[in-house]
């Protein structure tokens, strides 16, 4: 019996994905279960599970946009188990030809400059004609290395052989970035305002706490949790910056969902947190925790990243020492963490050292104004100086559930 493989939908909205790689080749024998492809949407990259035990013959090839729905592969369930390796195709004969101790016959055929399926949609790519390839497969057939090797020619080239260059299709996840990204700049009227923050209490308060705390709760005390609290904070005094544009109109939540940035395999992502003016301290770290684990081990799903009503993203990780965040579409403001960096600084009359953030809100003037921005952004500078008072009630204990 064969099994027809479907595109399952990654979420609502979503009608078509991208093959960004297939994880079996033609031919290959599957296990129920078994990871089968990657596959891009516009929102993030899923694995594709084998439905069933069998040989698998794939309908589709790595790059082609397929809709919600579509035929991918098929799985031959009646097949059985090969006996050691699977069969070798034909473009594994070709590849394995290059390696051959014998010497590759040459002689001109009918196969000669012809170019593999796979192959020939890399040179379309590149531009590069098949009469420019010499082909190094059986008969001369130009096999998919040979067209991944190929380069376009590009006037007098360098006798230095370490020089290359490679063309590779951005996923479809990347293209939706880059597009939104583009829109942000372009229909936002997107402005940045900045201060400083002295970390030092929140330095002391980690200092006599993080050691219990961590064994209390297996977790760390880290700054994502009073960055947080101080955004929350922020966001039920100024409410505007808790507002998205749709049209015509201003949409305000009552709710406070904090979208972090986090770095995953296939680049930044922002999962969310959900209901963050509801959770502690603890409940915050172990978010975190759990959300860059699902991200960096590729388990982070759609509607993980879906919603959010302001973002926090930390460039101090990289050594940022100030940027100007771009907005995370729709939502209107963005926080900016940065390095820590220990600064002569005035207190009381004098100078003093002390370790000091420079901490960035980009925002969209049309619906945020500048007074609000300001007082936003002073607001959690307040609350992130005086944590004790502001985030934990003059009770730190009861506030990090000590």
């Amino acid at each position: 019996m064969i099994l027809e493989m479907k595109v399952p939908s990654p979420g609502e909205s979503i009608t078509e994905v991208e093959i960004a790689s297939w994880l079996v080749e033609d031919g290959d024998y599957v296990e129920k279960d078994q990871p089968v492809a990657e596959v891009d949407s516009d929102k993030a990259t899923l694995e594709l599970p084998a439905e069933e035990s069998g040989i698998i013959t794939l309908k589709a090839e790595e790059g082609d946009a397929v809709a919600v729905g579509a035929i991918v592969c098929l799985i031959d369930m009646e097949a059985k188990r090969p006996e050691g390796s699977t069969p070798v195709k034909v473009e594994k004969e070709e590849e394995a030809s290059k390696t051959d101790e014998k010497p590759v016959d040459t002689k001109t055929t009918y196969a000669t400059g012809t170019a593999s399926p796979a192959a020939k949609k890399i040179l379309n790519e590149k531009g590069i004609s098949t009469t420019s390839i010499k082909g190094t497969g059986r008969d001369g057939r130009i096999t998919k290395d040979d067209a991944v090797k190929a380069v376009p020619s590009m006037g007098t080239r360098s006798s230095d052989s370490t020089r290359g260059s490679e063309r590779k299709k951005l996923s479809m996840l990347r293209r939706k970035v880059a597009e939104r990204l583009v829109s942000v700049k372009n229909e936002t009227a997107m402005l940045t305002t900045f201060n400083e923050v002295d970390m030092q209490p929140i330095f002391d308060l980690r200092k006599q706490f993080k050691e219990n705390f961590k064994e209390k709760h297996g977790v760390s005390l880290g700054f994502m949790s009073f960055f947080t609290k101080a955004v929350v904070r922020a966001l039920q005094l100024f409410p505007d910056v808790n507002s998205m544009i749709d049209g015509d109109y201003k949409i305000s939540y009552d709710f406070q969902d904090i979208s972090i940035a986090v770095s995953g395999p296939k680049g930044l992502m922002v999962p969310v947190i959900r209901d963050a003016h509801k959770l502690g301290f603890r409940g915050v770290e172990n978010e975190v925790k759990r959300l860059a684990i699902r991200a960096r081990d590729g388990e982070i799903t759609i509607d993980e990243m879906t919603g959010g009503s302001f973002t926090i993203t930390n460039g101090g990780v990289f050594g940022s020492m100030l940027s100007t965040p771009i907005l995370n579409p729709p939502q209107s403001a963005i926080l900016g963490m940065h390095n820590i960096v220990e600064r002569p600084v005035a207190i009381s009359g004098k100078v003093e050292i002390r370790p000091i953030m420079y901490v960035a809100l980009s925002y969209d003037h049309r619906i945020i104004d500048g007074k609000e921005s300001v007082g936003f952004l002073v607001a959690i500078k307040e609350a992130l100086e005086n944590p004790v008072e502001i985030l934990m009630d003059n009770d730190p204990k009861k506030a990090l559930e000590m």
